[in-house]
């Protein structure tokens, strides 16, 4: 039972080993979806996220009929559904159309694979909506070696991300791939939603990989304060679920997405009432 005491409560929390690995692995992922999911909402490819997670869903479900882990074939469809959607859809204003062909397509190899697998395919079918509590230690370090390898990607290419993501005609005008970019980054999006669904699931991939990163843009007056905010909100969002959860027995992802969106929305609600005072301000 919750007791007030908050170091307690903690330790008391923290003799559970599905606990501990719950918070490493949830704080890899926030980590991660916080700076990626920031760059999906500049690039204005949050559907993207949307709907690779759904693919990597029919690649779990194909992995299972074949005898694979999982996490195997999720994050196979969900590269190479990435790199598909990057290479059919050059421009942002092609892409929408280009993700719901992949999704379309993928989608009914998930319907395929479910029907022609004999079992139940338990473990893909809890990729729906996120088994954080039942992560093993094998997971965690499979979600750090990576997360790790994500933020480097970010560090080496962050300049061009950025600047493609700001504007795409100009920095291909100054001779940056804006092709190439696309590809990278869809790469980088498609492995930060397989970990993330780990956390969240495929129903709910938008609580960590886009709210945060919307806060962020809204709040932020620069790119780096807006992933940092991004982090921040996806982070605390993971802590405070877990700790809840616990004392609570409901499901984590529920207060993950019921904190972040209600973060958006207060942000929003503070943004609309300094608005309104705006004008009277300078009226005086």
């Amino acid at each position: 039972m919750f007791s007030f005491n908050l170091f307690a409560d903690l330790q008391l929390m923290f003799r559970y080993d599905f606990m501990v690995h719950a918070f490493e692995a949830g704080t890899i992922v926030a980590i991660v979806a916080g700076i990626i999911g920031y760059f999906a909402v500049l690039r204005r490819s949050s559907f993207a996220t949307h709907a690779l997670s759904h693919v990597g869903f029919a690649g779990a479900a194909g992995a299972v009929l074949v005898g694979l882990p999982p996490i195997v074939g999720l994050l196979a469809f969900t590269v190479i559904g990435g790199m598909a959607i990057a290479a059919l859809g050059r421009k942002a204003t092609e892409r929408d159309v280009q993700i719901g062909v992949v999704l379309a397509f993928t989608l009914g190899l998930g319907v395929l694979f479910i029907s022609l697998y004999k079992g139940y395919a338990t473990e893909a079918y809890s990729l729906l909506f996120g088994e954080i509590l039942g992560i093993s230690m094998n997971d965690v370090w499979v979600t750090l070696i990576a997360g790790i390898a994500l933020l480097f990607s970010v560090i080496i290419f962050y300049r061009r991300l950025l600047f493609t993501s700001l504007d795409e005609e100009v920095a291909e005008a100054k001779g940056v791939s804006t092709f190439w970019m696309e590809m990278v980054f869809m790469v980088l999006i498609a492995v930060a939603t397989s970990i993330a669904v780990q956390v969240v699931g495929v129903l709910l991939i938008f609580a960590l990989m886009v709210t945060p990163a919307a806060i962020g843009l809204q709040i932020a007056k620069t790119p780096l304060q807006g992933m940092i905010i991004a982090l921040l909100v996806a982070l605390f969002s993971v802590w405070i679920s877990l700790f809840i959860s616990f004392y609570l027995s409901y499901p984590v992802s529920f207060f993950i997405t019921s904190l972040t969106f209600a973060t958006y929305i207060i942000v929003r609600l503070v943004q609309a009432k300094n608005l309104q005072l705006v004008p009277s301000e300078e009226h005086d």
